[in-house]
């Protein structure tokens, strides 16, 4: 799909906070580990030009074979976490935690530069990238700001597990866990994306999981480079992190934020309602997938600053999208 089709539209700029594309204004780097791969990995970001859009190149693979594209048709695994690849063979792991932070300062074009197969994990939220994206600072380019806004309802999953996609006159999320483990239990939390609310609701929440289930994700290679520093870790009725939850929701919203970085792989800003029920990374992907499979489900839009009032056409509540799912 080319990153920017034909519009048919335009949106205010208050829908989606910026109606010109953004860069970062200078590269930054880190080092940290890869969570399931355990391996040191060093990750810069740089600066792209406009249209560019979000590109992983792979420092320690051949030139030809290096780069991957941060798109939905690229996922290549969703066990545990998003992994992209190209049609060499080439994989970037948990790219999630990441994209949801470019996506919060709406981050258009990133040339994203690591020497491993894996975003290291950092902290299990996106804090960190928010703090590299905020040391170096964004600036607009002289391109205008596009979104993929939905047209019609769609739904992928059954009645336990779904994720669904409405039209709406901005960018709104929600999501809904449930887990037997009383400590987790059932949460829900709906946010409205604007400028901040990421940043405020979102960012320092933490991944999770179950201690019980540590010895079986290693044995399938993954969460080797796991530990208490980088994940919050439940075990029956307890969490081992000594430091406690950083939100007494942080499990639905670290879900959220793993939703606005698969979400981003879109291509552009969405703008629309998501509403996930038990779903994850597989169930988001497959959710893009639908929504790309039909011309009818979306269009390209131009995010414009000449007007304050959002539109309206369109809109659909949360009601009326679970009684369409």
């Amino acid at each position: 799909m080319d990153r920017f089709g034909d519009s048919g539209g335009s949106v205010s700029r208050f829908a989606q906070g910026f109606a010109r594309q953004r860069t970062l204004r200078q590269r930054i780097a880190c080092t940290g580990t890869g969570l399931h791969s355990g391996a040191k990995v060093k990750l810069t970001l740089l600066p792209a030009p406009a249209d560019h859009g979000i590109l992983f190149r792979r420092l320690d693979v051949p030139a030809a074979k290096a780069d991957v594209p941060a798109r939905w048709d690229h996922v290549a695994d969703t066990r545990m976490c998003t992994t992209l690849a190209n049609a060499h063979g080439t994989v970037v792991g948990t790219v999630e935690h990441l994209v949801a932070a470019l996506a919060g300062y709406g981050v258009d074009n990133c040339l994203v530069e690591l020497d491993g197969p894996e975003v290291p994990i950092m902290d299990g939220s996106a804090e960190p990238f928010v703090f590299l994206i905020e040391c170096v600072g964004v600036e607009e380019q002289d391109a205008p700001r596009k979104a993929i806004e939905i047209l019609r309802v769609v739904k992928q999953g059954d009645e336990r597990h779904y994720a669904t996609l409405a039209p709406a006159s901005g960018t709104s999320i929600s999501f809904e866990i449930d887990f037997e483990n009383a400590v987790v239990a059932r949460q829900r939390l709906s946010l409205n994306l604007r400028d901040g609310t990421f940043r405020q609701e979102l960012a320092r929440a933490r991944t999770f999981g179950f201690a019980h289930e540590v010895e079986q994700l290693r044995r399938m290679g993954l969460a080797r480079g796991g530990s208490l520093d980088n994940a919050v870790v439940i075990a029956e009725d307890r969490i081992l992190n000594r430091e406690g939850l950083r939100f007494p929701d942080e499990f639905v919203r670290h879900k959220l934020l793993d939703a606005v970085g698969d979400l981003y792989l879109a291509g552009g800003p969405i703008l629309g309602r998501f509403h996930g029920h038990r779903a994850g990374h597989a169930l988001n992907n497959q959710l893009l997938r639908t929504l790309f499979a039909n011309q009818a489900n979306w269009r390209w839009t131009t995010i414009s600053d000449e007007s304050p009032a959002l539109e309206t056409r369109g809109r659909a509540s949360l009601a009326e999208v679970l009684r369409a799912s």
